[in-house]
């Protein structure tokens, strides 16, 4: 029997049953990822299994680097396929890690490949998944078909064109991609070059000189609307904590207008800075129905040395410990008492935080929108089997497990879609061992019934955009 058999992590037959009739083939809503849009719209054939596997992911970098293996097979000059040997030898010494998991579920549901990878596998499994790449059947569109994808959302930057956007949505392609508001560079005031540069940027492509703090709201005001009317319906921010220090828009005039001269600002009014416009923010996506995820908690680029070498997004981010539980209840607070509270979905990096966030949904939920506060799904280090079961059980201990609008990939690569399945059979096998043991009630339709909601059908609902 091969390791990722039909019955993988199932360890009941309720478990087996709700996954094979109920979650198994449900399609894919992935609401959050960093893939590019540029491969979707030019349908992106890959040379190699390095290009549509390892080009960007850090988490394999990380396993990597710490099983001795030098810079140059992970960011670095070593050719695509010295590099896919040297991940090929780390991938036996990343046994209860889940990239052992995810890389032989990702080989099989690919490329049906069943060969556990190592060393000596390398070069068998390189020449049969660069065939079927080059074959022609794998190319973006291919993959996205292949697993039914009927919704990715992208993440980007609000000085964006979007015009890859535009040649998706011209194509036949018959997933539809929607960008997402990602306007982090629009709190930088205490880097104010790289944020002049960006607001220059904002002003060429809204066609609204920023010269005041009111013309650069009246900007970004204008690209979120644009997003709008290309179908985005989500926002995203990087957020480290959650930011509460209330400032009136004349004193965020202030700092903008200093900002412009070049002085950065302080560290207080940068967080009275960011207070403000993360408010705003929040108007704008209750103002045109959007969702805003506010994911928090991770201590970025701790290794200095290697962040000015090779940048950021390279594998050297960590699970942070800031108390951002307060000032979230008052940041929500406040849209709220504006009537400007958008549909939030919430998440932390730190496992810490699951009751906390838990509970603070409860607080902002008005009975306007079924669920319309979510506790998000288990996220970048959490994103795996004891990650997700946390995150369910605290989900279902305070609030309703039945509105949870399930899993993202929040990925840079064409191979993730397997970690929606692997979300899927964590969840039934969870939900079933609840069945097994008694503690749900013996009837497959209902339960069933919200395993395939969470599977798919509440993100449909939820996000208010049209899937394919």
């Amino acid at each position: 029997m091969s390791f990722i058999n039909e019955d993988f992590l199932l360890r009941s037959d309720a478990a087996r049953q709700l996954y094979h009739e109920y979650a198994a083939d449900q399609p894919i809503f992935d609401y959050h990822c960093h893939i590019p849009p540029e491969d979707i719209a030019i349908d992106r054939q890959f040379d190699n299994i390095f290009e549509v596997w390892l080009e960007g992911d850090h988490y394999k970098w990380r396993a990597m680097r710490a099983n001795g293996m030098a810079e140059e097979y992970c960011t670095g000059d070593a050719s695509p396929h010295e590099k896919f040997r040297a991940w090929a030898r780390t991938v036996p010494y990343t046994l209860r890690n889940p990239l052992y998991h995810w890389s032989h579920l990702e080989l099989k549901r690919y490329f049906g490949i069943e060969t556990l990878l190592d060393e000596k596998s390398a070069d068998a499994i390189w020449e049969e998944a660069n065939r079927q790449l080059t074959g022609g059947g794998l190319t973006v569109h291919g993959i996205l078909r292949k697993f039914q994808v009927k919704v990715v959302c992208t993440t980007d930057d609000p000085t964006d064109s979007l015009e890859h956007h535009r040649t998706i949505a011209d194509s036949d392609l018959e997933t539809r991609v929607y960008p997402a508001f990602r306007p982090d560079r629009a709190l930088g005031v205490d880097q104010p070059a790289t944020f002049n540069a960006w607001t220059d940027a904002l002003a060429a492509v809204s066609n609204i000189d920023c010269t005041t703090f009111a013309l650069f709201l009246e900007a970004l005001d204008s690209r979120h609307r644009f997003f709008h009317d290309m179908g985005g319906r989500l926002s995203d921010h990087g957020l480290e904590v959650a930011v509460a220090d209330f400032s009136s828009e004349s004193e965020a005039a202030a700092i903008y207008d200093r900002a412009r001269t070049g002085q950065a600002a302080s560290m207080d009014d940068h967080a009275r800075f960011a207070t403000f416009m993360m408010v705003f923010f929040g108007q704008l996506a209750a103002g045109r129905g959007w969702t805003k995820p506010l994911p928090l908690g991770p201590l970025r680029n701790q290794n200095t040395r290697m962040f000015e070498k090779i940048g950021g997004d390279t594998g050297f981010d960590s699970i942070g410990d800031a108390r951002h539980v307060r000032p979230l209840g008052r940041y929500l607070d406040r849209l709220a008492r504006e009537d400007a509270l958008p549909k939030c979905i919430l998440y932390s990096v730190n496992p810490a935080d699951n009751y906390l966030l838990g509970t603070m949904i409860g607080n902002f939920q008005d009975g306007s929108v079924a669920g319309k506060m979510q506790l998000g799904s288990g996220w970048w280090y959490l994103d795996q089997k004891e990650g997700m079961e946390w995150q369910m059980n605290a989900l279902s201990n305070t609030g309703l497990l039945s509105r949870f609008v399930g899993m993202l990939t929040d990925s840079r690569s064409f191979m993730s879609y397997p970690r929606h399945e692997y979300f899927r059979r964590v969840l039934c096998n969870l939900v079933g061992a609840d069945m097994e043991n008694g503690e749900l009630p013996d009837d497959m339709e209902l339960v069933g019934g919200m395993v395939r909601n969470i599977a798919y059908r509440n993100a449909r609902e939820f996000f208010g955009m049209e899937p394919a």
